[in-house]
């Protein structure tokens, strides 16, 4: 497509980046993307997602009538960026790297997809070029489990397919399966006493939990199974046994029902270990999304594969221990897979990414949105 603009893309992505948009506050991105997204002839709504968890702003959804026939298709990216993510700086290095300072992550993730989208769509247009029906969602919270996308009110979408731009990795990668992710808290309680005068009446709860951790399988529970204990904290001073420790962990599965089985073995180890000590274990569970896995023969990937290689874009078809919005969407009846948008080392302050990247994958999303192959 000849109207793409490197100089465009670079200039949006250092505009996007500079804006501060953390999980629940991306007030200013999404006003920002609404703009442009008018200015491309969608109509916008934004829902009240936000208004779930204490946000200043809800999910974006925009529509653009095309002129080809067949279904919508859906490009999707966040808008939001883990911490730390105030005051972030980009800098452009020799070769169209683009860097972080140093303070924070750079948000490539998820601005990269973001952009890509906006410039596909963009070049199309400015080139008079026919296209699909096109839907854009760009959600809140992804970094939070993907709480924007599980309030949005899928009703709205009329698209059976969907691209989702948040994965790393070169332009070309697609990710077609996903686990399941479930998350607990284990809160024990044991009993205070004066550390120097008499430890021995006290039950240390910070020695209870580290023996529940200690008999727990983390790391590779087997070939499609994870767990991980990522926090502890407990204790008042250093004088005190004690009274309360609280740990966080999850677990991840490709198959749903071992992952359950897994939290479910957690609970148990919690409960009779804090026992024998004669401590008490309350153990909170949440399942934050659900494994999916989309054939290879349905048209989304189809039509990925097709474009690549008219493109002649190296494609790379795998599975992904991430999770993304995209577990909402195939929850809710939408055959979409991830796609890679060019970004490294993401949830960093080496993150970086690539001006060459960003070029490529708009003109893939032009490809796709304005070819008519499996409709």
């Amino acid at each position: 497509m000849s109207n793409l603009s490197e100089e465009r893309i670079l200039n949006e992505f250092l505009e996007l980046t500079a804006i501060d948009s953390v999980s629940y506050h991306e007030r200013q991105m999404a006003d920002c993307l609404t703009k442009k997204l008018v200015e491309l002839g969608f109509v916008v709504e934004e829902d009240d997602a936000g208004s779930h968890y204490g946000g200043s702003a809800g999910n974006l959804y925009g529509y653009l009538k095309g002129e080809l026939p067949g279904e919508p298709i859906l490009l999707s990216a966040h808008m939001d960026t883990v911490q730390p993510g105030i005051g972030k700086k980009a800098v452009v290095k020799e070769g169209g790297r683009i860097e972080s300072v140093g303070e924070t992550v750079l948000g490539s993730d998820d601005v990269s997809g973001i952009v890509e989208i906006l410039e596909g769509i963009r070049s199309v247009k400015e080139a008079g070029l026919l296209h699909r029906d096109i839907e854009v969602l760009f959600p809140i919270g992804e970094e939070m489990h993907i709480r924007g996308s599980a309030v949005f009110d899928f009703s709205r979408i009329r698209a059976k397919e969907a691209y989702v731009l948040d994965m790393s990795g070169a332009i070309g990668s697609a990710a077609l399966q996903a686990p399941s992710l479930l998350t607990f808290e284990i809160q024990v309680i044991g009993k205070a006493a004066h550390a120097g005068f008499e430890p021995e009446k006290g039950i240390h709860a910070i020695r209870v939990m580290s023996e529940i951790i200690c008999r727990l399988k983390l790391g590779h529970v087997d070939e499609e199974t994870v767990m991980n204990v990522g926090q502890i904290e407990g204790g008042v001073t250093t004088n005190i046994v004690p009274a309360s420790c609280i740990c966080r962990g999850e677990v991840r599965s490709y198959n749903h029902e071992k992952a359950v089985r897994v939290i479910k073995s957690v609970e148990q180890t919690a409960r009779e270990t804090a026992e024998e000590f004669g401590a008490d274990a309350r153990v909170d569970t949440m399942v934050q999304m659900e494994t999916y896995r989309i054939d290879e023969t349905y048209p989304v990937v189809q039509r990925f594969v097709a474009a690549c290689s008219d493109l002649e874009i190296s494609c790379e078809l795998r599975r992904t221990f991430g999770g993304s919005d995209n577990n909402n969407f195939v929850k809710n009846g939408i055959h979409g897979i991830v796609l890679s948008c060019g970004m490294y080392q993401v949830h960093s302050k080496e993150e970086y990414t690539f001006l060459s990247d960003m070029g490529t994958w708009a003109t893939l999303g032009g490809k796709l949105i304005t070819d008519e192959v499996f409709s």
